[in-house]
């Protein structure tokens, strides 16, 4: 059975991930069930800060023209598209996470305080010794409606096999908010999440949940890769597969 494929993630980041999922060859389409709004924040005294401590591209691209105060600060990002982002900005990047925000802050050697440059929905951490940090919020996640008419939503009612990939808690709460909403039943979907806080964050009752191996989007479309073979949507491995 052929495997329809679901991103739910807002703008800039769903078309990045919809460009990254094709190159593998997978079918996919996309829905912005968010929008990132940024944020009036205010800027504390730059000197007190050894770097900044960055969870997502999104404090970046809407950080707005604080970032300029801050510039010169190394920057400790959570993996490398967030990287990518602050080098594009025109921040030097000292270390790049690999197994989510608290992992990077693990690896930083004391005395050391940071900014935490974050969105209003955040994880908590916990620093070591020797380091602190002060947090401030530049961005806020908005929900919108999931549109019923969405030919993945149509396909599902129809018995047909969807894999919605989820990449935020906030996301994955409100889609299932919206599929009770519109009464579409959990059952005939199956979710692929980044993490287990963000499955967590989706309920009970989906057809299968997934967890990727690692909380980065290449383990997550690796995973959806694999399910896809499993479910014939992919007959021929991609180069580098074993």
């Amino acid at each position: 059975m052929s495997l329809a494929l679901l991103a739910l993630r807002p703008e800039p980041g769903l078309s990045a991930t919809l460009d990254k999922a094709r190159a593998l060859g997978l079918a996919i389409s996309g829905h912005a069930l968010s929008e990132i709004r940024a944020l009036a924040w205010q800027c504390p005294d730059p000197a007190r800060f050894d770097g900044l401590l960055i969870g997502s591209a999104n404090a970046v691209l809407h950080g707005g023209a604080n970032l300029d105060r801050l510039k010169d600060k190394p920057v400790f990002a959570v993996g490398e598209a967030t990287a990518e982002a602050a080098r594009a900005a025109g921040f030097v990047v000292a270390r790049v996470g690999s197994g989510g925000l608290q992992g990077v802050l693990d690896a930083i050697v004391g005395p050391c305080h940071l900014l935490r440059i974050a969105g209003e929905e955040h994880v908590p951490l916990t620093p070591p010794a020797g380091v602190s940090f002060d947090t401030v919020i530049a961005y806020r996640s908005v929900a919108l409606p999931l549109d019923p008419a969405a030919p993945l939503m149509v396909a599902a009612e129809h018995g047909g096999a969807v894999l919605v990939l989820l990449y935020s808690a906030a996301t994955a709460r409100h889609f299932a908010q919206e599929c009770d909403r519109l009464g579409l039943a959990r059952a005939r979907l199956a979710l692929a999440a980044l993490g287990p806080r963000i499955a967590g964050a989706a309920g009970e009752g989906w057809g299968a949940v997934h967890i990727a191996p690692r909380p980065d989007e290449a383990a997550l479309l690796d995973l959806v890769f694999d399910l896809c073979q499993e479910a014939g949507s992919i007959p021929v491995p991609r180069s580098g597969k074993p």
